[in-house]
């Protein structure tokens, strides 16, 4: 495993060959790590930026907030549309396609306006093994992800989180609630609130690692440790 400074070295060193970039940060370890690194290598030339939806979970916005101020980035927040477009709610296999579409569509023109080189997100070289529609949306809009170009994975992102002592360093993985729709069921801001009600409620009775399913008829599949 790699140490902490090495990896350190070798993200900012990456980082540092752009003047200036925005960073797709959620409340997740990923990205708040890409976020934290940015900061320290371009300062006030980078900006974090958190899309708000539906589909995002209670609390996150609020955590994403914390941790932009406590790393000292200067945090922006856009609201995506996704729930407008049709292949979107219709929920097929590549819904996270259509997903981040729009929202890297939204850094597009933020970028545009902050006059901003790069956007960046949080894919690290472990996510590029799984089953991700996403990834085909942020090669469409050239973004950057200097997790995975510095060869980076879940473990080596935990140790700098950890080394940089951020809040997120030990925080389960948390994927949009969208993701809690079974395939061809649509998906409604209605349903993925039931959904984000039960997770809480599971959340305030001691559970840390948790997911809710829904599927047709409205049933719940409960999943936890």
């Amino acid at each position: 495993m790699r140490s902490f400074e090495s990896l350190q070295n070798e993200l900012l060193s990456f980082i540092s060959q752009f003047e200036s970039c925005a960073v797709a940060m959620s409340a997740g370890v990923d990205s708040t790590v890409v976020a934290k690194a940015a900061h320290l290598a371009l300062g006030e030339n980078s900006i974090a930026v958190t899309a708000t939806s539906a589909s995002l979970a209670s609390g996150e916005l609020d955590d994403a907030r914390r941790i932009a101020a406590e790393i000292g980035i200067v945090h922006r927040v856009v609201e995506t549309n996704e729930f407008d477009n049709p292949l979107y709610v219709q929920n097929s296999k590549d819904r996270c396609y259509h997903c981040k579409t729009e929202l890297y569509s939204q850094l597009d023109g933020l970028s545009e306006s902050l006059d901003v080189q790069a956007v960046f997100n949080g894919t690290n070289t472990d996510d590029l093994g799984d089953y991700r529609p996403g990834l085909k949306a942020a090669s469409e809009h050239s973004v950057v992800s200097p997790l995975a170009e510095c060869g980076m994975n879940k473990r080596d992102v935990r140790v700098l989180a950890e080394g940089w002592d951020l809040p997120t360093w030990d925080k389960p993985a948390s994927p949009c609630l969208s993701s809690r729709i079974a395939y061809g069921e649509e998906v409604t801001p209605e349903r993925l609130q039931m959904v984000d009600q039960a997770e809480q409620w599971l959340k305030e009775n001691g559970f840390v690692n948790l997911r809710v399913r829904y599927h047709g008829g409205d049933i719940a599949r409960i999943e936890v440790p």
